[in-house]
């Protein structure tokens, strides 16, 4: 990236994170009463498209509202979708089920599994941790850590875990295995991460860890380096240090009998090869026939861990974002730092930050994560150069999830992005 690139990036981050407030607009407004889905007004005069001005299709009854309706009347989506500018609820709309058993409808206050779209919230934790002076992105892990390999130990470093290329293989997961308590997860993720081995030079062309399994194992190494410099567990401290600061009540990573007992926590219906769907968390034996994630059951895992599996309701998603936002969470350099491209991604406008990916989108960046599980779907973005966050979370499996997405993404900025391809 040239200087002069550099500097317009500089320019739009500082728009994004700190330019609604420098310029007296108020940030982290709270949001209006459950379920009221109504429109922030409209502003006179000349206005640019996203920024004073609440497009159309982001509206009740706008194109994006009536989609998503469309496709709940086809029995297509269960679940939640919430579209917020500058902090204040523009659009929410729940359907579907949360528990079918009870009779449990779906409504903006149920929490969903966030599966892999909760891994910045590791980030999170990990860069409070360095604005306090306690640790450094270019420690490795044995500053920390004992146990694991010279080579890991003394090479791989906690910018390498974020940014997932540790050059980190680690044996693939037992997802059948089914776990009983938060001790058991515990020591089995610290178990599970010194078996990771260097397959590449961290930060190298082939580091990338992608799909292989020792991409977990690298969050999960930097979930115990926040567990040793904190004193608390991973758990405890995200609980604390961003959720409760954040105001998210109604998430968390709730362990598979809280998941059971508490009604505003939505069941996961997983696909079967017959076509039908079953209740992820009272079926254990059963796995999901999504052909993304075959076998898998997320409530096997007793508790949510650092790649994943936290759960969150689409309001509190929205004031993680406020909270980025006016620095709540992090003070403003270090909230730049988590959300700004550290490497490129498949595309000249697409780019990777820590744990997340992030993109330019109609001439505005797209920050934000997804994840599928068995049985849910979720999918948080925000869009800091005109104030935008949009949320969706279902409790099924077979949506047509990123078509979701990319039409969320249209109804904000205006542009069409090309359909999700296969694979």
């Amino acid at each position: 990236m040239n200087s002069e690139s550099a500097r317009g990036v500089d320019r739009r981050r500082l728009l994004g994170w700190g330019g609604l407030a420098a310029a007296g607009v108020a940030v982290g407004a709270p949001l209006p009463a459950a379920g009221s889905g109504h429109a922030a007004p409209e502003r006179s005069g000349p206005e640019r498209f996203g920024h004073d001005r609440i497009p159309p299709d982001t509206r009740p009854g706008g194109a994006y509202d009536r989609y998503v309706a469309e496709l709940a009347a086809q029995g297509r989506f269960s679940g939640v979708v919430m579209l917020s500018h500058r902090g204040r609820t523009v659009l929410s709309r729940s359907y579907g089920m949360a528990d079918r058993e009870k009779g449990v409808r779906n409504h903006e206050g149920v929490a969903v599994n966030l599966s892999s779209a909760s891994q910045p919230f590791l980030a999170v934790a990990v860069l409070q941790l360095v604005q306090q002076g306690r640790v450094a992105l270019s420690d490795t892990v044995g500053t920390h850590l004992t146990g694991f390999a010279e080579e890991v130990a003394e090479q791989v470093t906690i910018h390498h875990l974020l940014t997932g290329t540790s050059g980190l293989d680690a044996p693939m997961p037992d997802w059948h295995r089914v776990f009983h308590s938060r001790e058991e997860v515990r020591e089995h993720q610290r178990q599970w991460a010194r078996q990771a081995e260097p397959v590449a030079v961290p930060g190298s062309n082939d580091s990338d860890n992608g799909h292989r399994p020792g991409a977990g194992a690298g969050l999960a190494i930097a979930a115990q380096v926040v567990e040793a410099v904190s004193g608390t567990t991973f758990w405890d401290y995200v609980h604390e240090h961003v959720f409760a600061r954040c105001g998210m009540t109604g998430s968390a990573f709730y362990t598979r009998e809280q998941w059971l007992t508490d009604e505003h926590i939505a069941h996961s219906y997983m696909l079967q090869d017959d076509g039908s769907a079953v209740d992820a968390v009272r079926n254990l034996d059963k796995g999901t026939a999504n052909p993304y994630i075959p076998g898998r059951n997320p409530a096997r895992g007793f508790i949510g861990h650092a790649s994943g599996d936290a759960f969150a309701t689409a309001p509190d998603l929205v004031r993680f974002a406020n909270a980025l936002r006016d620095g709540t969470v992090l003070s403003r350099p270090f909230v730049d730092l988590f959300a700004g491209p550290k490497l490129p991604g498949h595309d000249s406008t697409s780019y990777k930050a820590y744990t997340m990916p992030i993109s330019i989108v109609g001439g505005q960046w797209v920050i934000g994560r997804g994840g599928v599980a068995g049985g849910s779907a979720a999918n948080w973005s925000i869009y800091p150069d005109t104030g935008w966050v949009g949320v969706v979370l279902c409790n099924t499996d077979d949506v047509p999830f990123p078509e979701i997405c990319i039409q969320e993404t249209k109804a904000v900025t205006g542009v069409t992005l090309d359909p999700p391809g296969g694979g």
